[in-house]
């Protein structure tokens, strides 16, 4: 039997994620309402975003200059 141990994914805040673009917090929440990023909800109802996925809109984003 092999054992795994899976490490929780990466999450960022807004604030994070606007400092990887360059852009205002307000701007990621948009996205995220307009379905450009998925959030992810606390409990609090703040929202957090997948490493992964930012890190993969900015590589696109970049593609695209």
């Amino acid at each position: 039997m092999t054992d795994t141990v899976h490490e929780p994914e990466k999450l960022l805040t807004p604030s994070e994620v606007a400092a990887i673009f360059r852009v205002d917090p307000k701007t990621v929440t948009r996205w995220a309402k307009v379905g450009k990023l998925s959030s992810i909800r606390t409990l609090g109802g703040h929202r957090r975003f997948r490493e992964a996925e930012v890190q993969a809109l900015l590589a696109a984003a970049q593609e695209g200059r």
